[in-house]
């Protein structure tokens, strides 16, 4: 498909799932599964009409499967992109290429090829807004008989667009308003920025306070070191400002990074700063020295990938005084976030601020609470963005985000209801055409005292644990079919994909619940749809 959110909604075939392989399989593995297949599918084994046409229908799904596995260059890309890798316009190339690492940097290229494209086309817009409120009153009143006065007392607003010229060039335009306690300034600035080799080169124009001139460029000087630099000069009224600053970064391991910043203006500093980041952590150390303060900042991070949340500290202390900071940054969709966070210090007091990130535009508010640390404000700071969170979450966020599921399944089936009516009548045709194969493996595990499966349903539940009616399948034949040797083998991979199987309820959370005899033993085994499990236990 051609349209872009088609194909983000479009269903691609696990062709793992389908021949019962482990990501790793080995060529015999493959070979085994195809063999396994063919001689259930292969149409010399069915030779009445319909059931030979059901044959044809389903040995062409097997040996597609096979035809891609077992070719390295194929399954390399496979593996890397998907099905919509094999069908990528100009892999005319492939064929000249020899190796699987070689392929992959092919289709990437193919890939940049199309992102350049669609870049062409796109302003990118960043925006930020920042709303600073002043609640100090609140905690430290100055009249106990009047309502305590809340204000806004800043408010800035900066946004950029980047209009692509070529691959190469790129030109940024940004302006910004700021109003703080009823005065206001802005400006406007001009970039253009080239890409060079192995570095870039910008150039910055702009206007508002005074004209402002700038030059900024970066290269790589080896794998782990690259630089950065750049001078300005600012006409003012009362004079020029010169500005200089350069930054040198040294790549200390795979998840580390230092750098060292000279900054010379009117506040010119010297910063040494340590990032670290893996999939569980992040941690950052800085100190600067400079004019007017020198301090030692210290920030850590910890990841719940599973919950999409993050929990942050952060500490600084130095001439200026002393600052601590706590909060959380929860992933609420799939490009908008929330973050809470308390901030602690002298002389700063007490802030609370909420930010929302959506897509390139962020929203921050930071709300003053106590110019000194007071505990009530401290408490209230801590508390009020839990119960927010809580009453936001329930009222407006799992409501929405339920929605949108249900928007997102809906298209999902629109897009794929074709493909998916086919997959329907590949289970029937596959069930049927297992019959023999079904009969003869529940003759052999009655000998051996092995599995045999009495009951088996694949779908989705209700909330009282019983199946859907109009979301679940019956699995028994094709599940007994994958029994080998008095064994039973599913991988980690949506069980939709097997032979006998399709989606009963696409977007849906599914399980397979399934009673088999073991040495003539009842059992019951409940899995959920991209759970492995292996039988005997």
């Amino acid at each position: 498909m051609s349209d872009d959110t088609d194909s983000d909604t479009e269903l691609e075939e696990n062709y793992y799932t389908f021949l019962n392989l482990p990501k790793d399989a080995t060529a015999e593995q493959i070979n085994a599964a195809y063999r396994k297949l063919s001689r259930i599918y292969h149409p010399d084994k069915h030779m009445e009409g319909e059931n030979k046409h059901k044959a044809e229908m389903l040995f062409n799904r097997t040996k597609k499967a096979y035809e891609v596995l077992s070719d390295p260059h194929k399954r390399a890309i496979y593996d890397s992109v998907g099905e919509k890798g094999l069908r990528t316009d100009g892999w005319e190339l492939v064929h000249r290429t020899k190796t699987p690492a070689e392929i992959r940097e092919e289709y990437q290229r193919l890939a940049q090829a199309a992102e350049d494209r669609k870049l062409l086309q796109s302003t990118n817009p960043r925006g930020n807004v920042t709303i600073s409120v002043n609640a100090t009153e609140v905690f430290s009143p100055y009249d106990d008989s009047e309502m305590p006065n809340v204000e806004v007392s800043s408010m800035s607003i900066s946004q950029s667009i980047e209009a692509p010229i070529t691959r190469r060039d790129t030109v940024i335009m940004s302006g910004n308003l700021v109003s703080t306690n009823g005065n206001g300034s802005g400006g406007f600035v001009v970039c253009g920025r080239r890409l060079l080799n192995k570095g870039w080169l910008e150039l910055d124009l702009g206007a508002g306070n005074g004209l402002l001139m700038a030059a900024k460029g970066g290269r790589t000087l080896s794998p782990v070191l690259s630089v950065t630099g750049g001078t300005s000069l600012n006409f003012r009224e009362h004079g020029v400002l010169p500005a200089l600053f350069s930054t040198l970064s040294v790549q200390l391991d795979k998840h580390t990074i230092g750098s060292l910043t000279l900054n010379a203006s009117s506040q010119s500093a010297m910063t040494t700063q340590i990032d670290r980041s893996n999939d569980k952590c992040a941690w950052s150390t800085s100190f600067v020295i400079g004019s007017p303060h020198i301090y030692f900042s210290v920030a850590y991070t910890h990841k719940m990938i599973e919950n999409e949340l993050k929990l942050k500290v952060a500490a600084k202390v130095g001439t200026f005084g002393f600052l601590a900071e706590y909060g959380a940054e929860k992933k609420v969709s799939k490009y908008s976030s929330v973050l809470a966070a308390v901030s602690i210090g002298v002389p700063t007091g007490v802030i609370l601020k909420f930010k929302i990130v959506r897509s390139q535009q962020t929203y921050v508010f930071p709300i003053h609470l106590s110019e000194d640390i007071v505990p009530a404000a401290v408490f209230y700071a801590t508390v009020t963005p839990v119960i927010v969170w809580f009453i936001v979450k329930k009222s407006i966020i799992d409501p929405m985000l339920t929605e949108r599921k249900n928007i997102e399944n809906e298209k999902i089936k629109r897009n794929n209801e074709q493909r998916m009516n086919l997959r329907r009548q590949e289970a029937a045709a596959a069930i049927e055409l297992m019959t023999h194969t079904y009969e003869r493996i529940v003759n052999e595990e009655i000998e051996r005292g092995g599995i045999i499966i009495a009951h088996a349903t694949y779908g989705c539940l209700e909330k009282n644990g019983n199946f859907r009616a109009d979301a679940c399948i019956d699995v028994k034949i094709p599940l007994q079919c994958l029994v080998k040797d008095g064994s039973l083998i599913l991988y980690n991979a949506s069980k939709s994909d097997l032979p006998g199987f399709y989606d009963p309820c696409i977007g849906e959370d599914k399980v397979l619940r399934f009673e088999y005899l073991y040495n003539n033993r009842p059992n019951l085994m409940e899995i959920q749809d991209v759970e492995g499990v292996r039988l005997p236990r």
